[in-house]
């Protein structure tokens, strides 16, 4: 007797091809204009090897419970003087991303080095008041170190795309 459940993928499976999907929707954004696409170990090796417009993938920190973690993009521009990390956050039906949102957030102020940090969110599957509660958080630089405020921004997919095509001239 064959099962049609077990071939079906499971909901994580689902959600992670679809945010695969996001993120391979930002990268033409940066090779269209110039920007060379590298694995962040791989950069680290050898820098120098490598040209001075760089979108690097899966950027590593160390998070606020001392964990490795990474996001899924790094801008590195010397041309632009851009160091912009971009994290990307996709849910489009019932899950437990917008609930990752304060975590996300405390990890952006907290433990993530770079001063300028892009969150692309979509799918419009989000609790009501989850998406509301980080742009506000962002907006009021809540729990911010003022010594050390950092410039967050919270994008859909077309308000980064407007982004890119304003700061990556």
């Amino acid at each position: 007797m064959n099962d049609s459940n077990s071939n079906k993928p499971s909901q994580g499976a689902i959600a992670n091809k679809q945010g695969r999907i996001l993120e391979n929707t930002i990268i033409p954004t940066f090779t269209a204009r110039g920007f060379e696409v590298i694995s962040y170990s791989k950069w680290r090796k050898k820098p120098e090897k490598y040209s001075k417009e760089l979108l690097l993938t899966n950027a590593p920190y160390k998070s606020i419970y001392g964990h490795n973690g990474k996001t899924e993009f790094l801008v590195k521009s010397q041309k632009l003087n851009l160091n912009v990390r971009i994290e990307c956050k996709w849910q489009q039906s019932s899950g437990s991303v917008d609930e990752k949102y304060p975590y996300l957030y405390l990890n952006c102020i907290e433990a993530m080095p770079e001063k300028e940090i892009i969150i692309v969110h979509g799918g419009g599957g989000m609790k009501a008041g989850a998406l509301l509660w980080l742009k506000e958080s962002v907006k009021q630089k809540k729990f911010q170190n003022p010594s050390q405020t950092k410039n967050i921004q919270v994008f859909t997919l077309e308000e980064f795309l407007m982004w890119a095509n304003k700061v990556l001239r």
